[in-house]
């Protein structure tokens, strides 16, 4: 019997695209809320973003719509903004990234939903948010990670600036939107108020900017790229073995003094070059000298399952297929598998209500009828709206070729 989740009696209406939003709905479905993507007449975008596809969809897609129910729907028409309502007035929780001003037009802004639905809590996902210098401009991951300083202090040591590789900011708005969402539940219980959560992509990406926000709060200077290294620990960095790189993740005098003993130069401790993180940091291309000759003597695997067995925080630097081989990934079930479908597992783990995995991202409109009925809708009435309705299982039309 699958647990039905801590977010078992929620019901979320998803209308977002692309990312942030998305990944916000699946951390709420994975958890138990009966979650409904709704998506524009051409689809989400990210339904092409491919190859690979899985049966003409991208695994992009695949990626972040994972237990959710979905139908299509215009809300360009008068005729699907009136069946948004419809779907909100047994609903906690809206996830929406429309073009800001494009609810008002639709005269379904923030004050008409907290008219008719005084319960509901509305989660907004932009790039800039509504206002302000920036306010209602579009943004996307990598453009938020060039504006919001994220580039400048990635990339090797004087090159130039790069994006990281994977789409960073769109994921922690994500996690944002989900935190906020949840807060505003939590405050719904005491005062049986819903509200408006707004997460930004650029608010998201400045707040991802740590340690180097802080360090320029104090010191004035500006950070630049320097490749692996951290700018405040060392070594924190990748260092080059008789094999692989290695990446070494040494927080503390105590752990410094465990990695030398191990790789046999148990003398630099005690060197005042290196004798405390301070100093370390200062003579930081002397240390990565001293490190890596002692290195070259040992297998990256082997001494990185001696090093991390001691307490001394490292990773051989491996590849994706290797991430999904790795035993422990298997073990943290961080790899999911519906039918055809394989996603990766939620990180966040409850021990009496964990996540599930319930459903495999649904094909376009796969769940129109379903959901019409629920609410008691006509599906005829708003065939005008509803693309995809008639391929549907359970429409009238598949139901006359049964």
């Amino acid at each position: 019997m699958i647990n039905p989740g801590s977010l078992a009696n929620l019901k979320v209406i998803d209308a977002s695209r692309v990312l942030g939003g998305p990944y916000c709905g699946q951390v709420l479905a994975d958890h138990g809320a009966d979650v409904i993507k709704i998506e524009p007449p051409a689809g989400d975008e990210t339904r092409g973003w491919g190859p690979p596809f899985l049966d003409n969809t991208a695994s992009y897609f695949l990626g972040l719509n994972r237990n959710k129910r979905g139908m299509a729907l215009d809300m360009s028409q008068p005729a699907g903004q009136e069946l948004l309502l419809t779907l909100l007035e047994t609903a906690d929780v809206f996830i929406e990234n429309f073009k800001t001003g494009t609810l008002e037009r639709w005269g379904l802004g923030r004050e008409e939903f907290e008219r008719r639905f005084p319960r509901l809590v509305h989660c907004r996902v932009s790039g800039f948010g509504a206002d302000g210098p920036m306010g209602g401009m579009p943004g996307y991951d990598a453009a938020i990670q060039a504006s919001a300083g994220i580039m400048s202090v990635n990339g090797e040591l004087g090159g130039e600036p790069l994006r990281v590789g994977l789409p960073v900011v769109d994921m922690v708005t994500g996690l944002n939107a989900v935190i906020g969402i949840l807060m505003a539940l939590n405050e719904r219980a005491s005062s049986g108020k819903g509200q408006f959560v707004e997460t930004t992509l650029y608010d998201c990406g400045v707040s991802l900017l740590h340690p180097h926000l802080p360090n320029y709060y104090l010191s004035g200077k500006v950070a630049k790229p320097s490749g692996n290294a951290h700018p405040n620990i060392c070594p924190y960095d990748t260092f080059a073995t008789g094999t692989e790189p290695i990446f070494l993740a040494v927080g503390n005098h105590r752990q410094f003094t465990t990695l030398c003993k191990i790789i046999g130069r148990p003398d630099l401790p005690d060197d005042p070059r290196f004798i405390s993180n301070g100093e370390r940091n200062i003579n930081r291309d002397a240390l990565k000298v001293e490190l890596e000759a002692a290195l070259t003597a040992f297998e990256c695997d082997a001494l990185a399952d001696q090093l991390i067995k001691a307490g001394v925080p490292c990773g051989a630097v491996r590849t994706i297929d290797q991430v999904v081989d790795d035993p422990h990934t298997q073990h943290r079930e961080m790899v999911v598998d519906i039918g055809a479908y394989r996603g990766t597992g939620s990180p966040i783990k409850l021990s009496r209500t964990p996540a599930s995995y319930r459903l495999a991202p649904p094909q376009f409109a796969e769940h129109t009828a379903e959901i019409l009925d629920e609410v008691q809708a006509d599906g005829e009435r708003y065939r005008a709206v509803l693309p995809g309705f008639d391929d549907a299982p359970g429409s009238p039309a598949k139901a006359k070729t049964a």
